[in-house]
């Protein structure tokens, strides 16, 4: 667990000044955090492998070559377009 003095050092060396009052509430609040991931690491079981905890999985499709929409009249609609590009000015 830990303890007031070390709360009160963590404020120290953060440049934190606490009152009493924000002492007790830190202290109870890095309480409950040990306290939680204390309960996680007793959950965890390394021995047990979990992949697929809710059964889904990727629905890979192979790659279709489809024509797209063809360039020139994509340029026709902006100003500045050539070879192929958009082409846009930095703003200073």
């Amino acid at each position: 667990m830990v303890t007031k003095e070390e709360v009160l050092n963590i404020a120290k060396l953060s440049k934190l000044y606490l009152t009493s009052e924000e002492l007790e509430d830190a202290f109870n609040e890095m309480k409950g955090i040990v306290k939680f991931v204390n309960q996680v690491n007793e959950m965890q079981n390394p021995d047990e492998e979990i992949n697929h905890a809710n059964e889904l999985f990727n629905a890979f499709r192979e790659d279709e070559i489809v024509p797209s929409f063809p360039r020139e009249k994509i340029l026709e609609n902006v100003e500045g377009g050539k070879e192929g590009f958009f082409y846009l000015e930095k703003s200073q």
